[in-house]
């Protein structure tokens, strides 16, 4: 009897664990940066850019006809914060699908962008990140690169080996505090011979969307706004 009563004991202690690791995994999850105002306002259709909600996220439909980008946000980031970004980018000629991760964590779903390529036929496709979803949406056009011309990498870096033929773009902030430049430097050995490297001034880590500062991170010198016009125009350049 006395060691049916132990038995119970362990048992009941090892379940209260359970449910505290559980809820401190859900508090975990559920912790996230959240899009501001100006980020929801750019999800709105204007003149130069149709915004639709879609079932992998978001589609901001521009003036391009043949050319498409797939977007992987940061991790823990309400995907929305990266709509001036990329509404900025679609308005400047290239279509931009925003994917939704669960979670907000790309690493979850590393291979959302087959949702995309599901759904969109483009004659150029091109494909992005930032920070955590910058790696995996390198991941997935290493393991894809034949099906895209371009990487554009912010705040991110490769952990796999990239082919050859993939056309590469690095941006990100100099008071970027988030981002670990002993493994930005180690990635150079995954990369093509003919990346590019773009060191925004005054720009950090955060502002590549619009979701408040984050921890750890340098102050910024410059606005999110002036951060991704800047990302925008020196992508632009780069492709042309």
């Amino acid at each position: 009897m006395k060691q049916h009563k132990r038995l119970l004991i362990i048992v009941c202690i090892l379940l209260a664990i359970l449910i505290v690791l559980a809820g401190a995994l859900i508090a975990y999850l559920n912790d996230y940066s959240h899009a501001d105002e100006t980020a929801l306002a750019a999800l709105e259709t204007d003149d130069k850019v149709t915004v639709k909600e879609m079932d992998y996220g978001w589609f901001f439909d521009g003036p391009s006809e043949d050319t498409g980008m797939i977007f992987y946000p940061g991790g823990k980031v309400d995907e929305r914060a990266y709509a001036p970004l990329l509404h900025r980018m679609a308005a400047k000629g290239f279509d931009v699908c925003l994917v939704r991760m669960p979670l907000h964590l790309a690493i979850l779903k590393p291979d959302k962008a087959d949702d995309v390529l599901a759904q969109h036929s483009y004659e150029h496709w091109y494909i992005a990140g930032h920070s955590l979803g910058g790696v995996s949406a390198a991941d997935y056009a290493a393991d894809h690169g034949k099906k895209f011309e371009c990487l554009l990498l912010l705040a991110a870096y490769p952990s796999r080996q990239l082919d050859e033929s993939l056309v590469v773009l690095s941006i990100y902030g100099s008071n970027d505090k988030v981002l670990n430049q002993d493994k930005l430097k180690e990635s150079q050995k995954y990369m093509p011979p003919d990346n590019l490297e773009y060191i925004i001034d005054g720009g950090n880590h955060a502002q590549f969307g619009n979701y408040g500062a984050q921890d750890g991170d340098g102050k910024a010198d410059i606005t999110a706004e002036q951060q991704q016009r800047e990302t925008c125009d020196v992508f632009r350049l780069w492709i042309e």
